[in-house]
């Protein structure tokens, strides 16, 4: 299974190779190894050890003490200790293209989302998570929606565990004011919205409907940050039908723009506070 981390990694060797104007079969040559593993490595679907990154660094010429090579080895040791976790969501099966997800967001050190239609699945209640799954239709059978919602629920330990995840989020009003589940569950989910928002790690802003057109009309994103220095932002997407990965440096920039963008459009965590307070008072 391929990883973002391996994938990154992966992508900067291919870069490598091909600036040198090698093929896949001169770099397993070199190797001493298959062009498959090759062919794995640059696709991030295999760990890379330390001999075979130094190897190929030497085949590419990145010097012994140059920050490309230092780079690389922290991003191959991050990605084997994240392939080596074994994290709670292996039991729940049922999350299938959600799991990398999942596992990206265990090991991160911030998220950064804007949300123009769903509050993040970090702040969700078990009524409000459950009013979504059901509205999703990709789960049938009540069991399957129930460890669904449970998998979700268990995702918001990052916020609370030993090094939580610092989760800044900003919300359309519409996701506020989206009647999911009915006033009762609206309300107990904007109550926990305020909630988290006194936390010394969350940050929540409301981008409100005053302000018009906006930067990001074009839909919600998350940007995944490490604390790694070689492990860049990945920009996640999720679209009905796929979840997209956007893993350059390029990409990244590009959506720190927007959310930044987005961010000055916004309330202020003081009056985003004002706005959900009252919008829970209507919901009562």
């Amino acid at each position: 299974m391929s990883t973002v981390l391996g994938r990154k990694l992966g992508g900067e060797l291919l870069k490598l190779r091909e600036a040198k104007k090698l093929t896949q079969p001169q770099a397993a040559t070199f190797l001493t190894a298959t062009q498959t593993k090759i062919v794995k490595i640059e696709r991030g679907f295999s760990p890379v050890r330390d001999p075979d990154l130094h190897a190929l660094c030497d085949l590419y010429d990145v010097g012994r003490d140059s920050p490309v090579r230092v780079r690389l080895l922290a991003l191959a040791k991050a990605d084997r200790e994240r392939r080596r976790a074994s994290g709670w969501w292996k039991e729940y099966t049922e999350l299938g293209d959600l799991i990398e997800y999942i596992q990206l967001e265990d090991g991160a050190s911030t998220l950064r989302t804007y949300q123009n239609q769903l509050i993040p699945g970090l702040l969700q209640t078990p009524e409000y998570a459950r009013a979504v799954t059901v509205a999703h239709g990709a789960w049938q059978d009540p069991d399957e929606i129930e460890q669904f919602v449970q998998a979700r629920l268990a995702r918001q330990a990052r916020l609370t565990d030993e090094k939580p995840i610092e989760l800044w989020a900003i919300l359309s009003e519409a996701a506020l004011r989206q009647q999911v589940g009915g006033p009762a569950t609206m309300r107990q989910q904007l109550e926990r919205v305020l909630d988290a928002g006194e936390m010394q790690n969350v940050k929540i802003q409301v981008l409100p409907f005053k302000e018009g057109a906006h930067a990001a009309m074009s839909g919600p994103f998350v940007i995944v940050g490490f604390e790694e220095p070689a492990a860049l932002d990945v920009v996640y997407l999720e679209t009905v039908a796929s979840t997209l990965w956007l893993e350059g440096e390029e990409d990244a920039n590009r959506h720190r723009s927007l959310f930044d963008s987005v961010r000055r459009a916004s309330l202020s965590p003081e009056d985003s506070r004002a706005l959900v307070s009252s919008l829970i008072k209507e919901n009562r």
